[in-house]
């Protein structure tokens, strides 16, 4: 059994289609609903404010209920349709960038497909009739390669440049220490200084 849903449900468009119905659209609190591209069996709500589409990411609880996908800490909302979500999300200060406003509807019915119910086991079901093989394909001749090609003759390098010789750095010449005439004066670098 299959459940219908809204209008704004578009199934399976790309996010890039989504951006340009909604920036078709130039109105805040333009939405719509799509198939998720990335988590098979996730929808998608686009909300259009201020020529940016924010995603919010729908999932389908084990119970068969809708919640949005929340940060960490906030407590989840869940939904027994899509409608009542809708409804909800329509009310200002619901924690969407924009409250929504202005659905984008899809030009044709859709359903969305209902995981298939078991079959009872009372009613045996007959097998399908083995299919007879094709009979092999012939293969195509092997085709002849092409003669290979003669590599260009390799270029001969430039000699190297000789570099040239270093030059020998002068050898530091010894400081001319002047001698002093003070009477005091030691050979050793210490001196004493006397308290006056």
């Amino acid at each position: 059994m299959a459940a219908a849903v809204p209008v704004s449900y578009h199934g399976a468009i790309t996010k890039a289609e989504c951006e340009a119905m909604l920036g078709k659209k130039n109105k805040n609190g333009a939405y719509l609903i799509r198939e998720s591209e990335t988590i098979q069996g996730a929808m998608c709500l686009c909300v259009y404010k201020q020529k940016v589409v924010y995603t919010y990411r729908v999932l389908k609880t084990h119970s068969g209920h809708y919640t949005l996908m929340t940060a960490g800490g906030i407590e989840e909302t869940h939904f027994k349709n899509l409608e009542d979500l809708i409804r909800h999300y329509k009310k200002k200060n619901q924690g969407l960038a924009m409250h929504l406003r202005h659905s984008v509807k899809r030009k044709t019915a859709m359903l969305i497909k209902q995981p298939a119910e078991p079959q009872s086991m009372a009613e045996p079901q007959r097998m399908a009739e083995p299919q007879r093989m094709a009979e092999p394909q012939r293969m195509a001749e092997p085709q002849r390669m092409a003669e290979p090609q003669r590599m260009a003759e390799p270029q001969r390098m430039a000699e190297p440049q000789r570099m040239a010789e270093p030059q020998r750095m002068a050898e530091p010449e010894e400081p001319d220490y002047e001698e002093s005439d003070y009477a005091n004066v030691s050979d050793t670098d210490y001196v004493e200084v006397l308290p006056e």
